[in-house]
This record gives C-alpha cells, structure tokens and sequence, in this order.
C-alpha cells in the first residue's frame, strides 16, 4: 500500500482493528525500525532483518512477527520528512510524541478515544481520566460497529489497558490518569502541520490556528 493510499485511511472511513492488544509505546523498537526502513525501502527485508536481530523482547518468533508487523503498521503512517526527523533529529520527547501520532493514525479506536473523550475533558478542565471513560466509550461505539461489537470483553480489557499504558508512556496522561497538556517542539509541530493540521487535536493542549480538530 502507497502512503498515499495509508494516509487516505486516517479518515472515518478506516476500520477499527483490534490487533493493539499487547505491548505499548514501544519507543526504542518503533525507531530502530524506522531507522532500518529508511536503509532498506522494503517493509519484508525490514522485518525479516529486525525478527532476526531479536528487536522485541518476545521469546516467541510467532509472536515477534506480530508484534513486529503491529509496530509496521503505525511506523509506515509516518511521511518520509517525519521519518527522517525520529530516526536523525528528535529528542526523545518528540519521538515519543511522534510514535503517539503514528498509534493515532495506525487505530481508529484510539484517535477516536483521544479526540472525543480525552481531548473534549482536556477543554473542559476534568482532568481526571477514569478507565470506565474507555469502557462507556466502547460501548457506545459498539452499537454503530459489528466489529467492535463482536469484540470479546477480554479482548477490551486489553485494548483498554494498552491504551492507557500508552498514554502514560508518552505523557498525555500521568501516572494518577490525569490529563497532561503536551509540548511539541516548532520543528515537529512544523512537520505535523505540513501532512495534516488536524492531527495536532491528538496532543492535549496543543492549540490549533484555524480552530482544526
């Protein structure tokens, strides 16, 4: 699929995939594999390399391949200058926050979950983030979508958990489950406006010109 035809996915017609269910940020193993694509220019020779060389810490080859093409399918939503900027010009606070936007682009639920719950409690001044504010908005999703609506309740546990730990990791939320407000470099937030300005409503606190979200 050309990056074109990806970042055409990041609309509200994307399916919601449940595939997110183990891991987090996964920051360290999300830039070693940019850092090889931008070497390689092929996706396959990129994980075949990266299965070998034991980039995630599963001890299972079955399960570093998912993980690995899980992590694929966030780090290829990237563009080739945001690629660039993670792997060559990033501190670690933008790489993080730049591996967020690429979980945001990857999962529909998550983008989801960040504009219409975090985000709108961010505006509202309620800070503190419940895991029952997953679970309610789940829920309501569920009565619009088959797929999440045949999502086992296990299988939301897990969702619900990554998506948090997540957050955490990158600091949209606090240890507490607080909301945080975050801070985007100008270089990255140049890099964000030139592919799509709406995307800068999954950073809590961010204000966007033009009132975007």
């Amino acid at each position: 699929m050309t990056m074109a035809a990806r970042q055409a996915e990041f609309g509200v017609k994307q399916p919601y995939k449940m595939s997110f269910t183990s891991g987090g940020l996964f920051l360290n193993e999300c830039i070693d594999l940019a850092a090889s694509y931008l070497e390689t220019r092929d996706w396959d020779v990129t994980i075949s390399q990266l299965q070998a060389d034991g980039l995630t810490s599963s001890p299972k080859q079955k399960s570093k391949r998912r993980i690995l093409r899980e992590l694929v399918n966030r780090i290829e939503t990237l563009t080739e200058d945001e690629l660039r900027f993670l792997v060559e010009r990033a501190d670690r606070q933008d790489q993080a926050l730049l591996i967020w936007l690429s979980f945001c682009r990857a999962y529909r639920l998550v983008r989801e979950f960040t504009l219409e719950i975090v985000q709108d409690r961010y505006l509202a001044y309620q800070l503190d983030l419940s895991t029952d504010s997953f679970d309610l908005f789940f829920e309501h999703k569920a009565e619009w979508d088959d797929t999440l609506a045949s999502t086992s309740a296990s299988t939301r546990v897990r969702l619900r958990q990554v998506v948090f730990k997540t957050m955490r990791e990158v600091g949209i939320i606090s240890e507490e489950n607080r909301i945080q407000s975050s801070y985007l470099s100008p270089q990255l937030r140049a890099l964000i406006e030139a592919t799509n300005p709406a995307d800068l409503a999954v950073f809590p606190g961010v204000v966007i010109e033009g009132g975007l979200s």
